[in-house]
């Protein structure tokens, strides 16, 4: 079912404005993710190579976002979604982790530092989230990270044909099933708070990392 990103997310239920939210404020509508999978020009491939780089540094690790969600999640259908998720989410995992290998060295940028300290402070930002003991919050960070990757993965597939690596077929759970263990697990005003403020906090830092990645290339040169 596809959300219309122009609708009213206080008309929706809590499930449906979840996904309106992530098709509103995530990735795929920053216009560097855009330019990054368009990209055709001489400096594409140092740019691709940057974004995956940076990409596996915050999403390559293991336990990553799902996974710690999963750890702290009591039996129920979250748990059981999550479950799906982490392990679907590890193959992605894995080809970031192939991918990252076979673009090369991470392009050499102006600001190491403070690109590693903004990486650190991401990661742990993620992993806060993941452990969070409101309920819902967890929940709504790791589907919104699952629906978010979407746009994501059409980045690593483009770098996959640059470097002539097969792209996995994706796993990820499908939007129904995001909907589903939404609705079943977020059942009052404080869940359904606790679901917005882990997605919205999720996206963020997605979006961090494009603003990340723009900064970077415009300090290469590259725009």
């Amino acid at each position: 079912m596809a959300i219309n990103q122009f609708v009213d997310r206080k008309a929706l239920g809590a499930a449906e404005a979840h996904l309106a939210r992530v098709a509103d404020e995530g990735s795929g509508r920053h216009a560097h993710l855009a330019a990054l999978i368009e990209a055709s020009g001489p400096n594409a491939p140092r740019d691709v190579a940057d974004s995956v780089h940076l990409l596996c540094s915050i999403h390559g690790h293991h336990p990553g976002l799902i996974e710690q969600a999963l750890e702290l999640a009591p039996k129920g259908p979250a748990q059981s979604w999550l479950v799906r998720a982490a392990d679907a989410f590890e193959r992605e995992r894995l080809y970031l982790v192939r991918l990252t290998a076979a673009v090369g060295p991470i392009p050499s940028t102006p600001g190491a530092a403070e690109t590693e300290n903004t990486l650190l402070a991401q990661r742990h930002a993620l992993e806060i989230l993941a452990r969070s003991e409101r309920r819902g919050c967890a929940l709504g960070a790791a589907t919104a990270l699952v629906s978010d990757w979407w746009p994501i993965r059409r980045l690593l597939d483009r770098a996959a044909i640059r470097v002539g690596i097969e792209a996995p077929a994706p796993s990820l759970p499908d939007e129904a099933s995001i909907l589903a263990v939404i609705e079943s697990e977020c059942d009052t005003p404080a869940s359904e708070r606790a679901l917005g403020f882990g997605g919205e906090q999720m996206l963020l830092q997605n979006r961090g990392l494009f603003d990340l990645l723009e900064a970077r290339a415009a300090a290469r040169g590259d725009y």
